[in-house]
């Protein structure tokens, strides 16, 4: 499964306004990036680890935990316009050559590196364009409903006949943000990881942690920090 030609991007800008400085607070005795950086240093898939930021703190706590840092990013794509895929592209456009780019979020932290390998897997067995991380939600959308302005309800998805139980309802999945993983010819082509061809990675609710607020950072610690944990 080894491959030479698969490129780890970790996208960590400094500006975040939900948990300021989050990508370098520290958790289980290490800044949260690099969490993220020994989980794909550790991939047997991955070839190489690389850093996108704007941020000196943030590349010096990446750094040491042995990722490469070969540029920084524009500030450009440092603010709040600019899209993960414009940050991705610049990332190719600086290191060309890869067949395969996994975007790798620190705020997804509790990703391992068997998750990506096996993500890797994925895609390779159904020759597919595309890998994305997904875990399955908590609330089913079949028991969701708009409220519309008459204050009556209408029901988001059709419903099911005859289906009563939570239990009785299909799997229903989202993205979890831990693993987006392409070809890059076709990534350049669509700019989008989604696609029609795009294959599932399915991951469980406790390491489909992602960061966005004091409450995620919480958690995360009572994890990490937890008795017997590794």
């Amino acid at each position: 499964m080894k491959s030479d030609k698969l490129l780890a991007l970790i996208t960590a800008r400094g500006g975040s306004k939900g948990l300021p400085r989050k990508n370098v607070l520290v958790a289980g005795g290490r800044p949260m990036v690099a969490w993220t950086v020994q989980a794909a240093l550790n991939a047997k898939s991955v070839n190489r680890v690389v850093l996108s930021s704007d941020d000196d703190e943030i590349m010096a706590a990446a750094s040491a935990a042995g990722c490469e840092v070969p540029f920084r990013r524009p500030p450009v794509l440092a603010n709040d316009q600019a899209s993960s895929m414009d940050v991705v592209i610049h990332a190719l456009s600086e290191l060309p050559g890869y067949d395969y780019v996994v975007l790798l979020q620190p705020t997804s932290p509790l990703r391992t590196s068997t998750d990506i390998d096996a993500a890797f897997r994925s895609m390779l067995d159904n020759d597919a364009p595309a890998c994305v991380s997904v875990t399955e939600v908590e609330q089913s959308p079949y028991w969701m409903y708009h409220l519309l302005d008459d204050g009556r309800l209408r029901s988001v998805l059709e419903p099911l006949p005859k289906v009563s139980r939570r239990q009785d309802l299909p799997p229903v999945y989202t993205l979890n943000g831990a693993i987006y993983m392409a070809k890059t010819e076709w990534l350049l082509q669509t700019r989008s990881f989604l696609g029609s061809g795009t294959v599932a990675y399915k991951m469980p609710k406790d390491r489909s942690l992602d960061i966005d607020d004091a409450i995620d950072f919480q958690r995360f610690l009572q994890t990490v920090e937890a008795p017997g944990y590794s």
